[in-house]
C-alpha cells in the first residue's frame, strides 16, 4: 500500500520497474490521493491511471481542467453511470472519444454519443453501438 504523497510520486518518478510499477497498482487511501492531486498537479494523470484508485477520486478527476487527465478518467472501466454521462458531455473530444471506446459505455451513452458534433466520435460510437449484442 502506498502511504503518502511523497512515496507515490517518488515511485512513479523511479527508473526501477517494480517501484514505477507499484505507483500504478497498489492502493493508497483518499487522503493520499487527495494529497498527490493538491500538492503534485502534474502526478493528477497518473493518479487516473492507478489500477485502484477509487470512484470517489475519479469523480475529482472528472473534473480536472486538464483534458489528459479527464481522458485518463475516461478510459477506466470501473465508471458508473453518473462519471459516463459527465465525461460524454465533456468539452474536449477526445474526452468523449474516450468514453465511446470505453469497453463498459452503457448502450444509451453511446448513443448519445452518435450525435455528437465531432465527425469521429460520432463514427466510433456508431460502430461500437451496431456490434453491441442485442443492438438492432
Amino acid at each position: 500500500m502506498i502511504l503518502s504523497a511523497d512515496e507515490f510520486v517518488s515511485l512513479r518518478a523511479s527508473e526501477e520497474p517494480e517501484e514505477y510499477n507499484r505507483a500504478a497498482s497498489e492502493q493508497a487511501s483518499e487522503s493520499v490521493w487527495m494529497e498527490v492531486i493538491s500538492h503534485y498537479p502534474d502526478m493528477r494523470l497518473w493518479v487516473a491511471r492507478n489500477k485502484t484508485v477509487p470512484l470517489t477520486i475519479l469523480r475529482v478527476l472528472a473534473g480536472d481542467p486538464d483534458p489528459a487527465v479527464r481522458g485518463g478518467v475516461a478510459s477506466k472501466r470501473k465508471l458508473d453511470r453518473e462519471l459516463f454521462v459527465k465525461l460524454a458531455g465533456d468539452p474536449d473530444e477526445g474526452v468523449r472519444l474516450s468514453i465511446a471506446r470505453n469497453a463498459k459505455v452503457p448502450e444509451d451513452v453511446l448513443t448519445l454519443l452518435c450525435e455528437d458534433p465531432e465527425p469521429y466520435v460520432r463514427e466510433v460510437a456508431r460502430d461500437k453501438l451496431a456490434s453491441t449484442p442485442n443492438t438492432k
